[in-house]
């Protein structure tokens, strides 16, 4: 146990990827595995947006694939949490993907190539977490607009548009800088607040629930599809759904808060995933079941609209859905949060400049805060201006490309789980949370679907997008723009070693 421990301390103490210095500099052990659930219980909230693209493409088969999505969850994060614990200074499993993939025969004035492998995981991780706040800003001012009746022009609806995003971030902001240990008592009350109105909704119309238009809207192939196109839709719809589904390992990335990571990361992980398994096949059977297909259909992405409105009149309707707008404000912060996290890990690892690894006297990651914050504020900009100058866009050409960082990030996580186990250098490394010895292989096969699901991803979006690679371009630009960054702070760390 002393070398591994003693190891342990190595990996984290290496010239780039050093975890350690002051204090000052390092995320503090403060939060208990609830504060780190309740964080994470923002992720029910996540099928909202996807549920008219998924239900869209295949009807109520939505309800397997969602339900076999958070199945996915479970024995994912059965690695994650094994691997957290492994490498308990690490942030989850961009932090751990950094951890595994370096060299320990790096040749002076050289630039240890093997370290993109995790450091472009992480940028992956942080791709798929950072429009979690454009998103739902975004769906917060579709809701206030169908709410209240609103007509407004295509400026005014910019101008909405930009109030309500600078609005959030400079909430999260100011609560996330406090501490994750306040901000997950203040998660507390707005886990309640994201699930009850959720629940409140779908069961207070359950007396329209009708199984009929369940089986009606079961339809396979998928229409206009083969049964192999029918079933590459499907695995693209659960690569789209895996966004949200899969999500909840978000709770993993807050290991090095943890007081006791290797309890508290399981506890945290299974807890918030069992609620999920819950939510992922209640909220799609109760939909369709109350309002079916093409109730869907004619809802959007207000898909909650017309079930609340059914179920409690125009003014208890409007009632319920403050509360939940007012919810949605949980998994943006779950998304800030993460996304923020991921970029102060990769600067710690020596993969993005130091600058986003500074930490405030709460031991927040400040700098990776504000960075996050101007991005969003510039998606949403850019996002409202564009259908202005003739270009469609809809909250799934985001969602999409999002995804499919959110798959690579997955792919290389889960291939970092097998070389954690199987390289010399880290299978001795003691385990506080350990999986059974047959669950290396299981690591792997997880991780090949991943490219399946990517795949299929990329063609669920080009015929979703009508036969276009928007969504799959706008993913691989903003992934690949990592390459130069990356290089250039290598370049420059060579630099000031010499």
């Amino acid at each position: 146990m002393a070398n591994g421990e003693a190891l342990v301390s190595e990996v984290f103490q290496g010239e780039d990827r050093s975890y350690a210095g002051s204090e000052d500099n390092q995320l503090k052990r403060t939060v208990s595995w609830k504060d780190g659930m309740f964080v994470a219980l923002g992720v029910p909230l996540l099928i909202v947006p996807s549920l008219y693209d998924v239900g869209s493409m295949i009807w109520a088969l939505c309800i397997f694939t969602w339900t076999i999505g958070v199945v996915q969850g479970f024995v994912q994060n059965i690695a994650y949490a094994e691997m957290v614990t492994t490498f308990p200074q690490a942030t989850g499993i961009p932090g751990c993907a950094q951890a595994v993939f370096h060299s320990d025969k790096v040749v002076k004035g050289k630039i240890d190539k093997s370290k993109f492998i995790g450091a472009f995981a992480s940028w992956c991780y942080w791709f798929a977490w950072t429009p979690v706040v454009y998103i739902f800003s975004g769906l917060i001012v579709e809701y206030i607009g169908v709410m209240f009746g609103l007509q407004l022009g295509a400026w005014e609806t910019v101008g909405l548009s930009m109030a309500v995003i600078i609005t959030m971030v400079t909430v999260m902001y100011a609560m996330s800088s406090r501490g994750l240990e306040g901000g997950g008592k203040v998660a507390l009350v707005l886990a309640v607040i994201s699930l009850v109105p959720v629940i409140v909704i779908l069961f207070g119309n359950i007396g329209s629930f009708e199984f009929g238009r369940i089986s009606e809207s079961w339809v396979f192939p998928v229409s206009g599809s083969d049964s192999m196109m029918s079933l590459i839709l499907i695995l693209g719809c659960m690569g789209l759904g895996q966004w949200s589904s899969c999500a909840w390992e978000t709770a993993a990335i807050y290991g090095p808060e943890y007081k006791n990571p290797g309890k508290d990361t399981p506890k945290a992980l299974f807890g918030c995933g069992i609620i999920c398994l819950i939510m992922y096949f209640l909220v799609p059977f109760l939909i369709y079941g109350e309002i079916g297909q093409e109730g869907v259909s004619e809802a959007g992405y207000h898909t909650l609209y017309p079930v609340a409105v059914s179920a409690f009149g125009d003014v208890g309707g409007l009632i319920a859905l403050v509360v939940l707008v007012v919810a949605m404000i949980l998994i943006i912060q779950t998304g800030y949060l993460g996304s923020s996290r991921s970029l102060y890990s990769m600067s710690k690892e020596g993969n993005l400049p130091k600058w986003f690894g500074k930490l405030n006297s709460n031991g927040m990651p400040t700098n990776a805060f504000l960075f996050v914050s101007i991005i969003n504020c510039l998606l949403m900009l850019v996002l409202s201006v564009l259908p202005i100058l003739g270009a469609e866009t809809s909250v799934m050409t985001v969602l999409s490309a999002s995804a499919m960082g959110y798959a690579i990030a997955n792919f290389v996580a889960l291939y970092a789980f097998v070389k954690s186990r199987t390289d010399p250098r880290f299978k001795d490394l003691p385990r506080p949370f350990k999986a059974p010895k047959w669950y290396t292989p299981v690591g792997a096969i997880m991780c090949v679907l991943q490219l399946v699901l990517l795949v299929c991803l990329v063609y669920w979006s080009y015929v979703a997008s009508g036969n276009s690679f928007i969504p799959a371009i706008i993913g691989a630009t903003i992934l690949l723009f990592f390459i130069p960054i990356w290089y250039s702070v290598q370049k420059k760390q060579m630099a000031e070693a010499c």
